[in-house]
């Protein structure tokens, strides 16, 4: 049994998670915690009304298996203030960070995507929005998902592989589990 901790910000893209977290807790047994940035609720694109039971500064940045930041558009709005430090001393322990879509955005102002492979929503994306401080031209991949075993990221658009590269850092054992939860959602179009 793993535990992840899932940082949100308001707006949060329910769907980029809507895989990874059932499937941890039910299929898994994982224990799942949300922290939001400040601890204030926040509200999904869907309209889901989410309130945490902690903020970022109330988490253990080491305590957690994994750390996971869903998209939402408010990660365009600049770095938040803290969270760089402690997702560089979470990969600097060797403790994993996985983000997906505008997530993203924070892993580059905290410069984890420099000199590791990575992707997002397109690299102009990270261009645009981060600026100089974004360093990881030569690193970006135009990949569904890319996962360098510590640090997972994914557009919007791959919320399954996602689940799947997170699920594999933690479960790496569960390899045939973590195939058919693939196999499970990609039946839709099989046909």
């Amino acid at each position: 049994m793993s535990t992840i901790a899932v940082v949100m910000i308001d707006g949060v893209a329910d769907w980029e998670i809507g895989v990874i977290l059932p499937a941890a807790r039910e299929w898994f047994g994982d224990t799942v915690e949300i922290a939001s940035i400040d601890g204030q609720p926040v509200s999904s694109i869907g309209g889901l009304h989410i309130v945490p039971p902690s903020a970022l500064s109330d988490l253990d940045p080491m305590a957690a298996d994994l750390w996971i930041l869903p998209g939402s558009e408010r990660w365009q709005a600049g770095e938040i203030p803290g969270l760089s430090g402690l997702l560089q001393a979470r990969i600097e322990a060797g403790r994993p960070v996985a983000a997906i879509c505008g997530a993203t955005l924070a892993l580059a102002y905290a410069g984890l995507l420099d000199a590791r492979p990575h992707t997002s929503n397109s690299l102009e994306f990270l261009q645009d929005r981060v600026g100089a401080v974004y360093a990881g031209q030569a690193s970006y991949r135009e990949q569904p998902v890319v996962s360098d075993g510590l640090v997972v990221t994914a557009p919007g658009t791959s919320p399954v592989g996602f689940a799947q590269a997170c699920l594999r850092l933690l479960h790496p054992e569960r390899e045939d589990d973590i195939a058919r939860t693939g196999e499970m959602f990609a039946a839709e179009f099989a046909a």
